[in-house]
């Protein structure tokens, strides 16, 4: 199984993240936009894994989650990996309290290592990716101020709740992602 582990967006949210991919449908019509239902935040990429190794991922989150109550962040910034100049990935960066995403996504890394399992090196950014991009596509000031005005907007902060296990599976061709264990916050071991 190919495992990811994530905060999905509520869906009272995605009307927000609808609303900046329709700006950005126009700004940049050859941007390939995230499907809607699988607009999440990523904590832990694992890749493909055995299927065995489920159980020990819930137990994953579920200490990475100890003693964290429910708390909101809010869609800030529009960003880009590599760069926002020459970006593969176009994402949503988020403020308020991602200090405990932070603490979630450490906690997460440390079980992970302790497992032998491979573990992203690059820094932890918080983000939620809303388009992909050609590898030649570069982004001029003049468009890079429209971004900004477009993240400028009044959002809705997001409450999290609960952090997902998902699994992201062939569909035709494409991923679709199914949830393989919901663990609420604010919950004891």
């Amino acid at each position: 199984m190919r495992f990811f582990i994530a905060l999905e967006i509520p869906k009272q949210n995605l009307l927000q993240f609808q609303a900046i991919q329709d700006k950005l449908r126009t700004l940049i019509p050859q941007a390939r936009l995230t499907d809607l239902s699988k607009i999440h935040l990523t904590l832990a990429f694992l890749g493909e894994q055995p299927n065995e190794l489920k159980d020990k991922l819930i137990d994953i989150i579920k200490k990475a989650s100890f003693q964290i109550p429910p708390f909101e962040i809010t869609p800030a910034y529009i960003d880009g990996f590599p760069s926002l100049h020459k970006p593969f990935v176009l994402w949503i960066g988020v403020k308020g309290d991602i200090d405990k995403l932070f603490l979630i996504a450490e906690r997460i890394k440390d079980e992970l290592e302790y497992l032998h399992l491979s573990v992203n090196e690059r820094r932890f950014v918080p983000h939620i990716s809303i388009a992909k991009l050609k590898n030649n596509f570069r982004i001029d000031r003049n468009l890079e101020e429209k971004l900004e005005k477009i993240a400028a907007g009044n959002f809705h902060p997001i409450k999290i709740t609960d952090i997902k296990l998902f699994e992201s599976a062939l569909d035709g061709g494409l991923h679709k992602h199914n949830t393989l264990a919901e663990i609420h916050l604010g919950i004891s071991i």
